[in-house]
C-alpha cells in the first residue's frame, strides 16, 4: 500500500485518562509522533494545562457502569469489559476519523476493550509498561481473558525485554512483540557534571509516584544510615500517592524526618531543576505484593540523562538501562543495608561518582532517544496499517 505523504493516516491512542500525572512519556510518545496523525479517545480527561492536546474524544462511563463492574468483578469474578454503549460510540467516533489504527494504552485496557477490539475493522495494537502485565494474572478468568485480548490485536508493545518475557510466559506469539523504549528529550536534560559536596552537604533524591513497587521506604531506610554519617544530608521525594502518610511516619521512626521533604506533584521544569542540584538518585524498585513490577523508569532515565548517579536494584527492564559498577549501581530488591553501604561507599569515591554519571548519560543517549524511539513507533504503525491494507 502506498501511503500518501500529504495525508499521513490516522492513528487512536486510548487511553482511559488523558493523562494522569505520572504519564510524561505517554504525552511525549504521542505529540511527537509526525508521519502519523494521532487523535485521542479516553473516558475522562486530567490537567488539560499540563497536558494540551487536541482532539481528545471522551466517551465516558455509562450511568450503569458501578453495577456492571460489580456484577463482573464480584459476581463473575471476570474483568469488566465495555457496554454496547460504549462500543458503538467509539467505533463511530472511529469511523468517522477515518482512523486506521488503534493503540490501546496498557494491557488491562487492553482486557477491558476486547469487543472493541473484535469489532473494529482495522488493526489493533496494545502496549504494557509494566504495572499491567501480572496483576491478577492469578485469577484464572482475567488470565484467560488477558490471553484473548493479546490473540486479538496485531501487534504487542513492551518498554523492556523483561517485560517481553513476561508476555511470551502468557502464552503472546513472540513475533507480535516489539520493544519501544521509553523515549526521553535528551535536549531537555542535558549533561551536568557533578561534583562532590562541601561539608558532606549531600542531597539525594527520588521521583516517581509513591506506591510499593517504587521501593521508598527502601531508600528511607538505607537514607538513614547515610545520614548517620553525613548528618547534613538531605532526601528529596518528589511525586504524590497513597503511601505518603505512611512514609511520613516511617522517616519519623527513623529519625531522618528533619532531613526527609516530601515535595508531592511538581512541574517538569522544577523536577529538572532537582535533578541539577542533587548528588545521587535513588530508585530500589521492587515487585508489589500484586505483581506490580517495572518496565524502565523514565525518571530513572532522566536523571541519569542528566549525569545523575542512579542507584537502583536489579529488578524488571531496570538492569537493561544500568550495568551495575558502570553505568549506575544494582543492589537486591528490598535490601536496604546493601543500598546504604553503596551509597556511604560511593560517598568516599568521587571519581566512581563521576563515571556513573557520565556513563549513565551515555546508555540514555544511545538507546532511550525520545526521537529515536517516536520514529521505531512510527515504523510500526505504518508497517502495520501497510501489512492490513494489503490483507
Amino acid at each position: 500500500m502506498h501511503l500518501d505523504s500529504d495525508k499521513p493516516p490516522v492513528v487512536a491512542s486510548y487511553c482511559a485518562t488523558f493523562l494522569k500525572p505520572e504519564m510524561w512519556h505517554i504525552y511525549r510518545q504521542i505529540t511527537g509522533l509526525q508521519r502519523v496523525r494521532p487523535i485521542v479517545l479516553a473516558q475522562k480527561r486530567e490537567k488539560p494545562d499540563r497536558f494540551p492536546f487536541d482532539p481528545v474524544y471522551l466517551v465516558g462511563k455509562p450511568a450503569t457502569h458501578f453495577l456492571r463492574r460489580f456484577w463482573f468483578r464480584q459476581v463473575l469474578d471476570e474483568p469488566w469489559q465495555i457496554s454496547r454503549f460504549e462500543l458503538e460510540a467509539l467505533l463511530q467516533i472511529l469511523s468517522r476519523s477515518n482512523a486506521r489504527l488503534l493503540h490501546i494504552y496498557f494491557g488491562h485496557i487492553g482486557v477491558h476493550l476486547l469487543p472493541l477490539i473484535r469489532s473494529w475493522s482495522e488493526p489493533s495494537i496494545v502496549s504494557f509498561h509494566g504495572a499491567d502485565v501480572l496483576v491478577d494474572l492469578n485469577k484464572p478468568a482475567y488470565r484467560q481473558a488477558t490471553e484473548q485480548m493479546l490473540s486479538a490485536v496485531r501487534r504487542v508493545l513492551v518498554r523492556s525485554e523483561s517485560l517481553g518475557r513476561a508476555l511470551t510466559d502468557l502464552g503472546c506469539e513472540p513475533g507480535k512483540i516489539d520493544i519501544v523504549r521509553t523515549g526521553i528529550p535528551i535536549q531537555d536534560f542535558r549533561f551536568r557534571a557533578r561534583s562532590v559536596p562541601e561539608q558532606g552537604d549531600w542531597r539525594l533524591l527520588q521521583a516517581c509516584r509513591l506506591i510499593e513497587k517504587k521501593g521508598i521506604s527502601t531508600s528511607l531506610r538505607a537514607f538513614a544510615a547515610f545520614a548517620a554519617r553525613y548528618p547534613r544530608a538531605k532526601f528529596t521525594i518528589a511525586g504524590e500517592g497513597p503511601l505518603l502518610e505512611e512514609l511520613r511516619n516511617a522517616a519519623r521512626q527513623l529519625g531522618v524526618e528533619e532531613k526527609v521533604i516530601f515535595r508531592g506533584l511538581i512541574s517538569q521544569d522544577e523536577l529538572r531543576e532537582l535533578y541539577f542540584s542533587s548528588h545521587i538518585f535513588l530508585h530500589p524498585s521492587q515487585t508489589g505484593r500484586d505483581g506490580n513490577q517495572e518496565g524502565v523508569p523514565n525518571s530513572m532515565l532522566e536523571a541519569m540523562s542528566t549525569g545523575l548517579p542512579v542507584f537502583a536494584t536489579t529488578h524488571g527492564g531496570i538492569p537493561e538501562a544500568i550495568e551495575n559498577g558502570r553505568s549506575g549501581v544494582l543492589i537486591p530488591e528490598g535490601d536496604h543495608d546493601a543500598l546504604g553501604r553503596a551509597l556511604l561507599e560511593a560517598a568516599e569515591a568521587p571519581d566512581f561518582l563521576a563515571q556513573l554519571g557520565r556513563a549513565g548519560a551515555e546508555v540514555v543517549s544511545l538507546n532511550f532517544d525520545q526521537a529515536v524511539q517516536v520514529r521505531r513507533l512510527e515504523n510500526i504503525y505504518l508497517e502495520t496499517i501497510s501489512r492490513s491494507a494489503a490483507g
